[in-house]
């Protein structure tokens, strides 16, 4: 298993560039379902920003933000996106790529990442007993919580702003499909 997520992480990226050609190729977009979907992915977009602001990766263990409601903010906004994609595409057999691709790829590299915290840093399984992997609890976990606040610098030194361009660009080749080549 462990070999497998280091290919999952290796292949992750590429992957979903070939998985956006099948995507495009798939969708069936109407202006309603493209507003449905945006529901989704603009909170992921939203959940992925955030995230992003407090993580220092290597360095320490993030655990505000985000962070203190589940241990994997990023891979939450990604799934809200991946989702509120699906959506807007109109297709069963994007919805089911993606499900196949979330089990697939992202849960090996997150139990890779967590093996490599566990490691790291010796307060992570505190953490991990407070705070569920991946959906959110209502309230914020308690004691032990670090208090760092959102930092625009890491925002952009973690180049989080791709997901925002990469999401516009997908929609509006949503739209150019939907209005000039259906």
């Amino acid at each position: 298993m462990a070999e497998w997520s280091r290919i999952a992480r290796r292949i992750r990226v590429p992957l979903g560039f070939m998985f956006a050609v099948l995507y495009f190729w798939l969708a069936r977009p109407t202006w309603r379902f493209i507003a449905l979907g945006a529901v989704l992915i603009v909170p992921g977009l939203l959940v992925r920003a955030l995230a992003s602001g407090h993580v220092r990766k290597n360095e320490a263990l993030a655990t505000s933000g985000p962070y203190a409601y589940t241990r994997n903010p990023l891979y939450l906004g990604s799934l809200l996106m991946g989702v509120g994609f699906a959506v807007a595409a109109r297709s069963w057999w994007v919805g089911i790529a993606l499900v196949v691709m979330f089990f697939a790829i992202y849960v090996p590299v997150i139990r890779d990442e967590e093996a490599f915290l566990r490691r790291t840093f010796p307060e992570f399984e505190e953490y991990a007993r407070r705070v569920p992997r991946m959906f959110p609890r209502a309230v914020r976990a308690g004691a032990g919580e670090t208090t760092g606040g959102f930092s625009f610098d890491l925002y952009l030194k973690h180049r989080e702003w791709n997901a925002l361009l990469g999401s516009v660009l997908m929609t509006g080749a949503l739209i150019i499909k939907m209005t000039l080549l259906s």
